[in-house]
């Protein structure tokens, strides 16, 4: 019985070893220059906290009440991603005064206060049944913009806020509670869902 010949591992080819390296690189630099602190959970608990203002708002009997329940709705929210955001900063140890986190504020609170603006002015207008679609499509354009600088999946539920408030500008007036269960209710429960599970909570 000859010899056993001797097991060869496969080698690993050079451009295969060049180009796992360069990809580690790659997202090591995209994580550098990327806001990561975006909250997952907090986006999910902005999610139900807005579902409940939805419901709470259709129940109102005047526009004045309506527009109270909802203003009241977004300083939660901003208390909410506020504090989600400190905290999943820290854990992560990342600064809330880096660039990418001034670019992702810079880029955000734009068109956030047009909409603050734009409430105002319909609401006195006499125009207060576009501004559901006034909030969901200059939210959702801050989130685009401002996720240029953060992980993927924010600038993707920018777009669906976008998409969304245009088609609110063609829906009856007796959707608006419903586009706007959906747009800050529905889809980030779902986005903070899937930032909190691949992204670190």
């Amino acid at each position: 019985m000859g010899a056993a010949e001797p097991i060869h591992s496969r080698p690993v080819a050079i451009d295969d070893h060049a180009r796992e390296n360069l990809r580690y690189i790659r997202e090591t630099m995209e994580r550098a220059g990327s806001f990561t602190a975006v909250p997952g959970w907090g986006g999910v608990a902005l999610g139900i906290t807005a579902l409940g203002a939805a419901f709470v708002a259709a129940q109102q009997a005047s526009r004045e009440a309506w527009l109270v329940v909802w203003l009241i709705e977004a300083a939660v929210a901003l208390a909410i991603a506020t504090f989600s955001t400190l905290m999943k900063a820290r854990r992560a140890q990342d600064s809330l005064l880096s660039g990418p986190a001034r670019k992702f504020a810079l880029s955000f609170v734009p068109p956030v206060f047009a909409g603050g603006i734009l409430t105002y002015v319909l609401f006195h207008a006499g125009l207060a049944s576009a501004i559901p679609a006034t909030w969901l499509l200059l939210y959702g354009t801050g989130v685009m913009t401002a996720g240029a600088f953060s992980i993927r999946a924010v600038p993707f539920m920018g777009l669906c806020f976008v998409v969304l408030g245009t088609v609110a500008f063609f829906c009856p007036a007796s959707w608006g509670d419903i586009l706007l269960g959906t747009g800050f209710g529905g889809f980030h429960i779902i986005f903070g869902a899937i930032i909190a599970r691949s992204y670190g909570g």
